[in-house]
């Protein structure tokens, strides 16, 4: 296949029709029939998704203290948005409004380098996304075994976290306009408790506790330390896969993402500065779900089961709207013609992509055995490869179409881009470089997976094994499915 781009000629012309006449949410002719159009999201749903998939809370972050100690783990969370989580941000900004489409990651990729790297960006992304989705049902349990010790280990646990993964997938395919505002209510909920607890810590803290190391003979752990801050900062760009379903993508997704962004930063440093500030450090405690002991230590038991009961709910929050992003990334994949026509079937009743939410819990439950460590490690290795391919295609897109309008652009040079990828993209390659050998293996099995499975789609094609929704090797003007 050839370089599928579609901007060849009047490209300003052209994504102004892209702009103006989306395929998805009209009704359209089929069969002599109307297809029913569907909701599309809004600002605030959007922005709480958006958080979700990135953060959704301070839970999860404790691992951070207890890697490096309460002054390196603050200012992990104070620098680490301004050299990575702004400059995804922007770029992602940039880029979902410029090619407004399900698939986001992937149409950048296909339309910067060509078919090959594009697929090779799904399957990347893809392949973190759903590894992600299993992490979430085993930090909930983590933090339901304080209260409920049967989950712990063995067959409960492994039947509650199948359990909790098929029900919150079931969710997933009721319609996205309602996971998007289940999120809002997620998010608000599972944030309150936070708010008391910083509240309730004030008259306690003593701000020399934020200075230390760390505990004398506690060795830091830098790998724990970096996985934890990247994980908990990482995915903006996901929410691109669903910008095909967004009202207004070219003025919403910028609004959006400052104020996830804001939220998100906020919800991360305000919580943290004040229990490490009013607890006394005992580091080796500083694991997932010691939130909840430090809320019950200061406040009593009533805020403790609070925020064990807002941990469940931040997590399904996390894990709709990762399964929503990966869901919407292979119906893009699916439109585009990189994968089979049937996982972009939606379903007659919720206009929800069945097949590939389907296929995406599936993976996350075959993933669901490895431990909480291994699951980021290797989400955070796919997810930097993802990355280096997409700040290079962000440049190259720049290079290759310079009259390309853009709805929304962030205000630097070439040369200027060029530094504000470099800093992150250093930040991931030390991120990759101090990976297990299990991650190393995992992933380049992944890798090598991705790479067999494009070449297999294309034999699928000229065979005529499988039905796709694109064959030929270019995609015209009016082609390019959003």
């Amino acid at each position: 296949m050839e370089d599928s781009s579609l901007y060849t000629s009047t490209p300003s012309s052209q994504q102004q029709h892209l702009l103006n006449h989306p395929r998805e949410g009209s009704e359209t002719e089929q069969d002599g029939s109307k297809t029913k159009s569907h909701k599309k999201l809004a600002l605030l749903p959007l922005v709480f998704l958006i958080y979700f998939e990135v953060a959704g809370g301070p839970y999860g972050e404790e691992a951070a203290v207890g890697a490096a100690g309460p002054l390196i783990a603050i200012l992990g969370f104070v620098i680490f948005p301004f050299i990575w989580s702004i400059p995804e941000a922007l770029l992602t900004a940039e880029l979902a409004t410029t090619f407004p489409g399900n698939g986001g990651f992937v149409i950048w990729a296909n339309e910067a380098f060509g078919p090959f790297w594009g697929s090779l960006m799904g399957f990347w992304k893809f392949f973190s996304g759903v590894i992600n989705l299993a992490s979430y049902p085993v930090l909930c349990i983590d933090y339901l075994k304080l209260v409920i010790p049967i989950l712990s280990s063995g067959f409960p646990r492994f039947v509650s976290i199948s359990l909790s993964t098929c029900v919150l997938s079931f969710l997933n395919y009721s319609g996205l306009a309602i996971v998007g505002y289940t999120a809002v209510v997620l998010g608000v909920v599972s944030l309150l408790p936070f708010v008391l607890l910083s509240l309730f810590s004030l008259p306690k803290i003593d701000p020399s506790k934020w200075l230390s190391f760390g505990q004398e003979g506690v060795e830091k752990d830098w790998t724990l330390y970096f996985n934890t801050i990247f994980w908990n900062l990482n995915f903006w760009d996901s929410a691109s896969t669903l910008a095909g379903e967004v009202e207004e993508p070219h003025k919403t997704f910028p609004k959006a993402l400052l104020s996830a962004g804001l939220l998100t930063c906020l919800g991360y440093i305000i919580p943290l500065l004040a229990t490490t500030g009013a607890m006394p450090l005992d580091q080796q405690s500083w694991v997932g779900g010691y939130f909840a002991h430090v809320a019950g230590v200061i406040a009593g038991n009533w805020l403790k089961i609070w925020m064990e009961i807002g941990a469940v709910l931040s997590i399904i929050g996390l894990f709709e709207a990762q399964l929503s992003s990966a869901a919407y990334q292979l119906l893009g994949m699916a439109d585009l013609g990189f994968i089979p026509r049937i996982f972009g079937e939606r379903s007659k009743w919720f206009n929800t992509p069945w097949m590939a939410i389907l296929i995406s819990t599936v993976v996350a439950l075959g993933m669901s055995f490895l431990t909480f460590t291994e699951i980021i490690s290797t989400v955070n290795f796919l997810y930097s490869l993802g990355m280096l391919l997409e700040f290079a295609a962000f440049l190259r897109l720049r290079r290759k179409f310079p009259a390309l309008k853009r709805p929304f652009q962030v205000p630097l040079g070439f040369f200027g881009l060029v530094i504000m990828c470099f800093v992150p993209s250093v930040l991931l390659v030390y991120v990759m470089s101090v990976a297990s050998k299990i991650v190393y293996v995992a992933s380049a099995f992944l890798t090598s997976l991705g790479i067999a499975l494009y070449y297999f789609m294309n034999l699928s094609k000229s065979r005529k094994w499988l039905e796709f929704s694109r064959v030929g090797d270019k995609l015209g003007e009016n082609d390019y499915v959003l």
